[in-house]
């Protein structure tokens, strides 16, 4: 299971096997600007620092340029992570909208590491 590490601030985001960078996110309480969840618009453009991803489908050169997906660019709401991910954001502020949720993803997190490492967690 993937973590997605938010560049500069350090936060660590847990995504389910198949999640896209959107989903995680905003299923971690957090939210930034984006447009149509499609693919199409490209306004969620984030740079990828390190790790590796896949498009859970496919993503027009019009939307993505080839410039682009070599220097590390992906579509969040299209980008599902093969590795964990450190990403930055660009002209957009990542905001924590909901700290409950945020709460959760740790939780869910430190269980999945707990058994990946062999051992449990009563949290």
């Amino acid at each position: 299971m993937p973590t997605l590490t938010i560049h500069p601030t350090g936060e660590k985001i847990f995504l389910a096997q198949g999640e896209t960078v959107l989903e995680g996110l905003y299923k971690a309480g957090y939210a930034y600007t984006i447009g149509c969840r499609r693919g199409g618009c490209a306004i969620c453009k984030v740079d990828v620092h390190d790790g590796a991803f896949d498009y859970n489908r496919p993503v027009a050169d019009s939307v993505i340029s080839d410039e682009e997906r070599a220097d590390g660019t992906c579509l969040s709401c299209r980008a599902v992570p093969d590795s964990d991910l450190t990403i930055e954001m660009r002209d957009s502020c990542l905001r924590l909208v909901n700290p409950f949720l945020r709460q959760i993803n740790e939780k869910a997190r430190l269980r999945a590491e707990a058994l990946a490492a062999g051992t449990t967690t009563k949290e």
